[in-house]
């Protein structure tokens, strides 16, 4: 099977660049072969940003250059992951141009929120969900926190809904929970067109869970949490040491007041062997979100090592974690409430140590690759025999 896998990378490197390639990776272990169309965000710098996000509503070479790599590499198949802002929706008019399936990962709300995570000021936000136009965001500059840069987004989202691309050009879409699906639905896109696939993560082994630590792995940003999370370790504090992993416009933030509090260690951006052996040692992964995210990959990978997780409850959250099975959940706009699940961990060791074989469990029963394989094979052979009327071969 011949793969156009299409990704505009991110400025920050995040879940959603990692799981792009780690799928293409495990694509081409099966045989498959994969022609990447890639864009990346470093490359934006001096460029004129409204022509950028002119670009971002229709890149004529975009939809050229898909059309021509579909040709010659005889294409059975395009999966998007990002098309924002650089390559555009022209991908889905250059997959129906040559009568290929293009398939859509919906790893963040792009689609119905100018800001891609239904959050602003500090909380969860709908306010543009189902509406022709994003006008709300473009009011508050949930882009980029700039009501100019917000049109950009927003015009494309409501441009490509007028002309029928979201219903009319995308195959099928992926979604990485029920959670997300359903939100999807209700934002109107088609309810026969998504399919549900979480991530995967590759088995890097059972970690002890020896380390007096827990650990924050992802990118430094408000909807992260991470103001709730070293608001809590003020009171938790020399009990259980917290280390954090990771980059982003808060990282300034956290390197003062690891300065300030020694019970908090900021590690920066650490090579993804690094991170998995950290996941694997420490005692617990804190994941406090405060957006509805559409999956949780730090806390597959956390199970992946055996660590449970305690985690917000929100979003997908719920449905990744069992409470006091897998981990432990907690309203996340309340510090306290962090605090005290922190404490439970803290005063129930066995009970922990039992979590991590049965969070180890829920990792192989669902975020291996070969399980992952095999529900993207099948979501595949049926968008081809949509388009085509042919099955896959594999």
């Amino acid at each position: 099977m011949n793969i156009l896998s299409v990704h505009n990378r991110y400025i920050y490197r995040g879940g959603e660049d990692e799981s792009s390639e780690l799928e293409n990776a495990l694509l081409r272990s099966h045989g498959h072969t994969v022609v990447a169309h890639l864009a990346d965000n470093h490359e934006i710098g001096g460029k004129r940003l409204a022509g950028v996000g002119l670009r971002s509503i229709w890149n004529p070479a975009s939809y050229a250059a898909i059309r021509k790599l579909i040709r010659e590499h005889r294409i059975d198949l395009v999966k998007i992951d990002n098309f924002f802002p650089q390559i555009s929706p022209a991908v889905f008019w250059a997959a129906r141009a040559e009568k290929v399936p293009a398939v859509q990962a919906l790893r963040n709300y792009r689609l119905l929120c100018p800001a891609v995570t239904l959050f602003r000021d500090g909380k969860s936000c709908e306010d543009c969900l189902g509406k022709a136009l994003a006008w709300p965001g473009i009011l508050h500059g949930c882009y980029r926190n700039s009501t100019l840069a917000t049109i950009a987004p927003a015009a494309m989202a409501t441009a490509h809904r007028l002309v029928g691309t979201w219903r009319n050009r995308v195959t099928a879409y992926v979604a990485l929970s029920e959670f997300s699906r359903d939100k999807f639905i209700e934002g109107g896109l088609p309810r026969q067109k998504i399919f549900v696939k979480p991530n995967f993560v590759a088995d890097s082994g059972v970690g002890g869970g020896d380390g007096n630590y827990a650990l924050f792995v992802g990118r430094l940003t408000p909807e992260k949490g991470i103001d709730v999370l070293l608001e809590a370790w003020k009171q938790v504090g020399a009990r259980l040491k917290l280390k954090v992993v990771g980059v982003g416009p808060l990282e300034g933030m956290v390197r003062e007041f690891a300065k300030m509090h020694p019970g908090v260690e900021y590690l920066g951006k650490l090579p993804l062997d690094q991170t998995y052996e950290a996941m694997g040692t420490a005692r617990a992964l804190i994941f406090p979100s405060k957006w509805c995210e559409t999956f949780g990959r730090t806390v597959a990978e956390a199970f992946s090592k055996g660590t449970p997780v305690i985690a917000s409850n929100l979003g997908s959250m719920p449905a990744m974690i069992a409470a006091r099975r897998t981990g432990l959940l907690f309203d996340p706009f309340r510090v306290e409430s962090l605090v005290e699940q922190v404490e439970w961990m803290l005063s129930h060791p066995e009970d922990w140590r039992a979590m991590r074989l049965a969070a180890r469990q829920r990792y192989e029963q669902l975020y291996t690759p070969e399980r992952n394989y095999g529900m993207m094979m099948e979501i595949y052979e049926k968008v081809i025999v949509r388009t085509t009327g042919e099955r896959l071969i594999r």
